[in-house]
């Protein structure tokens, strides 16, 4: 299958596919065959990846139905993104603006962000050890790795400047990947360290892919909830980066991407073969590993938790829409400090 729908969202990831529209019906056309019928009133949104095309009238009925249409490269990273145009509050982004131009106002929102991230890894180090044999060497190493993070979430806490808030999670997540090792089964997929553009490995071809996938509901959310995806607290201002969406990608990463990458290593979903060589030394995932990381990604989203601020079951899939409303809260001054999502 050369296309999927999941969660409203149109998953083309065939190269060369090319996606246009008939009587209100999107089709995704490969090797001049119609794979896949969609009603456009059924989706969210449409996410291409590769050579993947998109007809111009396609294109404008998208748009016009607020359907979002992303242009991404075959490992996920995001290359454009075609969206109505942004019907917001201005006076909400205004005061985004000012805040992310107030060092002490954008630190102080920053430190939720990395408090979000690094205490949801460090729930991840914890219920894993509790998993592990007693007395093993990987229960000990796990809980050793648990409480390095809790010093860095400690020292996050407390940083002055946006160099320290940076180096804190930096050493948090450093200390959370080194971990990895002991908590997946499977010898192919270990790592030395982080690595992207491009990944070098496996399992880092897996998290960045799976991070691609997360920054794009990320931005869809925040767009949402009327806020500019493209000015962030956290993550600076730099051209064609979506500072906001990074930031608030933060606190899921370990949650949402992290934990669908590991489950579909430690049961077996993908292999070596879902991995090629890419130019200039890199691992890719093949359009078969691209499919399994999607439907990994989102059986991982259709997972239903209590949200820890709202006391409500919902899918974690709603939970970035969830937070960036919170977050638009926070901006506008309903509510004293910006809340991350901590999940058990």
């Amino acid at each position: 299958m050369n296309a999927q729908v999941h969660a409203n969202t149109l998953f083309v990831t065939s190269e060369g596919a090319h996606l246009r529209v008939r009587n209100g019906v999107l089709q995704v056309l490969a090797q001049e065959r119609v794979q896949v019928h969609v009603p456009l009133h059924h989706l969210q949104a449409v996410a291409l990846f590769g050579s993947a095309t998109v007809s111009s009238e396609a294109l404008r009925l998208c748009t016009e139905a607020g359907v979002a249409v992303t242009f991404l490269e075959p490992n996920g990273r995001l290359r454009a993104r075609v969206d109505a145009p942004n019907s917001g509050n201005v006076l909400l982004r205004r005061q985004q603006f000012r805040i992310a131009d107030d060092r002490a106002a954008s630190l102080a929102i920053a430190r939720s962000f990395v408090a979000g991230k690094l205490n949801n890894a460090r729930n991840i180090l914890l219920h894993t050890a509790r998993d592990a044999p007693e007395g093993s060497l990987a229960r000990a190493f796990l809980r050793e790795a648990a409480e390095d993070v809790r010093i860095r979430i400690l020292g996050a806490a407390s940083s002055e400047t946006a160099d320290e808030l940076r180096g804190q999670e930096g050493l948090g997540t450093r200390a959370y990947f080194r971990a990895f090792r002991h908590i997946i089964r499977a010898a192919a997929f270990q790592m030395e360290a982080r690595t992207r553009r491009p990944p070098r490995d496996p399992l880092n071809a897996m998290l960045s892919f799976s991070y691609a996938l997360l920054l794009n509901d990320c931005v869809a959310a925040l767009t949402t909830a009327g806020l500019d995806p493209s000015v962030g607290f956290f993550h600076r201002d730099r051209p064609g980066r979506p500072g906001l969406a990074l930031d608030l990608m933060e606190e899921f990463r370990p949650v949402i991407a992290d934990r669908a990458v590991l489950a579909l290593i430690n049961r077996r979903q993908v292999g070596e073969d879902d991995f090629e060589e890419a130019p200039g030394g890199g691992v890719l995932l093949t359009r078969e590993g691209r499919k399994a990381v999607i439907e990994g990604f989102h059986a991982r989203r259709q997972e239903e938790l209590i949200h820890p601020l709202l006391r409500q079951r919902a899918r974690l899939g709603e939970f970035p829409f969830i937070q960036a409303r919170l977050l638009a809260r926070t901006i506008r001054g309903d509510l004293p400090a910006y809340p991350p999502a901590v999940v058990r």
